[in-house]
């Protein structure tokens, strides 16, 4: 996670401007056995060039989202009340559920704050959405 902000200086170097705050998009996820990610910064136009970037979209649809402020280690918690909330208003996320595991087709954590900017953990400031069935 605190990896991403070391993009900057090789995005500036080449005179790439992100657009918004990194994330991770959790394509798919199955918390017991299986996690593909994608971790990523929004830039306003394509590049071309040495280095390894690559365009892709984020799945189109509407999102349910909870802002969570404090340290990494409380998302958990934020994710189960999120989906305690959706199961109150029954709200469908697009996913499936096999047993006891659930498959999201699109979940994403964007980090609002750089840990190296911040050094207080209770001030870290994280947006989790979730794609929403339909």
């Amino acid at each position: 996670m605190r990896a991403l902000p070391s993009y900057s200086p090789w995005l500036a170097k080449r005179g790439i401007e992100p657009v918004g705050a990194p994330f991770y998009n959790y394509r798919r996820i199955n918390m017991s056995q299986t996690l593909d990610v994608e971790a990523g910064v929004p830039i306003a136009v394509p590049v071309s060039g040495e280095g390894r970037i690559e365009i892709g979209t984020l799945p189109a649809g509407k999102f349910v989202t909870l802002d969570w402020v404090g340290h990494y280690d409380g998302l958990m918690g934020a994710t189960a009340m999120l989906i305690g909330w959706t199961r109150l208003t029954q709200t469908e996320l697009d996913m499936k559920t096999a047993g006891e595991d659930d498959f999201f087709a699109c979940r994403l954590e964007i980090y609002e704050t750089d840990p190296s900017a911040e050094p207080d953990p209770e001030k870290w400031r994280t947006t989790l959405a979730f794609k929403v069935k339909g």
